[in-house]
């Protein structure tokens, strides 16, 4: 692992020699489909050019992330970088309109939002490009196909996945050897503190396979900054729009925070700074994906790499919570 002058670190993704800092940058945040996205272009762009300052080179996207609009915000705001230096990152299997062949991951709608893809971010390639989902419509087979085409014509670099089940992963990881196919280099679970679910699913594959990890909301929907409190109504973050994020508050939960509570306490750090350190101490993980709505909130989760954490801490913090699986838990 290299550091960069400004403190930023660097990794490989998985067993392929691809840079990634070990903090990646999620763009659903800049669009305006949901209440608390920031819908605004020059704040969404602030908080990008910010990021590209402080070394983080891994930007994280997908089609669907307001019907593009994230898309194309990315495309203005790295207008004038070195486009050698950034790892983009986008992502397809959603509904991109109402009529058909707009959704999944069959050959034509890959290949059609590949190339949409290219054009709002501005760019000749795409460095990972991901499946959202997996598609129980469409073959696995015509899946990797596609995407293989994708990366022989030069459009794409490296191929990615995220969430689904451990099998699923497997049996993808399998048809691309034998069909000489390439390969899913990188995986996107939900995994954080409170979230552990995964420990029982795609982790044990990715360990396995040499697959990089790069875990999105790993703050939890923000649960994890420590800006909830129990037996108070949130009025205001995402947890007052988003019932994923409110079913996080379970006595459970609230003890695993009181506990990074009580360690950033010890460390001079904040809630969130001590949830991303404990992520980037995991040997499977490469670069969680951090979806800051401001400056502030960036240099904030940006300090984490600094944050070092003992056996006995990592223990704390784990103490509260036992991982199990379930379809449920795994969001599918």
């Amino acid at each position: 692992m290299n550091d960069a002058d400004d403190g930023m670190e660097y990794t490989t993704l998985g067993t392929t020699g691809l840079e990634v800092s070990t903090l990646c940058l999620g763009c659903m945040n800049f669009g305006s489909d949901r209440p608390w996205m920031i819908d605004d272009d020059e704040k969404s762009r602030a908080v990008i050019e910010r990021a590209l300052d402080l070394g983080i080179n891994f930007l994280d996207t997908a089609n669907v992330y307001s019907r593009g609009e994230s898309e194309e915000i990315v495309g203005r705001a790295i207008e004038g970088y070195d486009r050698s230096e950034l790892v983009l990152a986008t992502k397809v299997y959603g509904e991109m309109g109402e009529g058909p062949n707009q959704g999944g991951l069959s050959r034509k709608h890959i290949i059609d939002q590949c190339e949409a893809s290219l054009d709002r971010l501005g760019t000749d390639y795409i460095d990972l490009y991901q499946i959202h989902r997996w598609d129980d419509q469409t073959p696995i087979e015509e899946t990797l196909s596609a995407l293989n085409h994708l990366v022989e014509e030069g459009l794409v670099r490296y191929i990615g996945a995220s969430t689904m089940m451990g099998w699923q992963f497997a049996k993808a990881l399998y048809e691309s050897d034998l069909n000489d196919y390439e390969r899913f280099v990188s995986m996107q679970p939900e995994y954080s503190l409170v979230d552990r679910h995964e420990e029982e699913n795609l982790l044990p594959v990715c360990a396995d396979q040499g697959v990089g990890v790069v875990p999105w909301s790993p703050l939890a929907g923000g649960f994890l900054t420590g800006k909830y409190e129990r037996d108070a109504e949130p009025e205001s973050g995402r947890a007052a729009t988003d019932e994923h994020t409110r079913e996080r508050f379970t006595e459970e939960n609230w003890a695993v925070l009181d506990a990074v509570r009580e360690i950033a306490a010890e460390k001079d750090a904040s809630p969130a700074q001590v949830s991303l350190a404990w992520l980037l101490h995991k040997p499977v993980v490469d670069a969680p994906i951090i979806g800051p709505r401001s400056l502030d909130h960036l240099d904030e989760n940006a300090g984490a790499v600094s944050v070092s954490l003992t056996d006995e801490e990592i223990e704390r913090l784990e103490a509260p919570k036992t991982p199990v699986w379930s379809r449920a838990t795994g969001d599918l």
